[in-house]
């Protein structure tokens, strides 16, 4: 059973950074697209960046390109979601999830598997 944990989220100021790590368990990266997704109170989820296992590819929400970085670690089964310049509104809760396909997609009902989420809080 696929699981995925995020850790990271927290408290902090507008112009701050946050990381947010997500840890997998029993799949390799090279088989899934990993996602990164956010759901504000009473906003629906959106999806915030991904990548492709296929070619390397990168896709941002443009809310969030040029602050936002998403990185992996193969070895230790871990995506990384690097945010700065932190604004208000990126106040969410942030999943990522795992689609057993290699085209990347920012469609969240095309992913399989998700963390628990993690809470991103930015004050103004």
């Amino acid at each position: 059973e696929v699981q995925l944990v995020e850790s990271g989220g927290g408290l902090v100021q507008a112009g701050g950074s946050l990381r947010l790590s997500c840890a997998a368990s029993t799949f390799n990266f090279d088989d899934y697209t990993i996602g990164w997704f956010r759901q504000a109170p009473g906003k629906e989820r959106e999806g915030v960046s991904c990548f492709s296992s296929s070619d390397g590819s990168l896709y941002y929400a443009d809310s969030v390109r040029g602050r936002f970085t998403i990185s992996r670690d193969n070895a230790k089964n871990t995506v990384y979601l690097q945010m700065n310049s932190l604004k208000p509104e990126d106040t969410a809760v942030y999943y990522c999830a795992a689609r057993s396909a290699v085209i990347a997609t920012m469609n969240e009902r095309l992913y399989d598997y998700w963390g628990q989420g993690t809470q991103v809080t930015v004050s103004s």
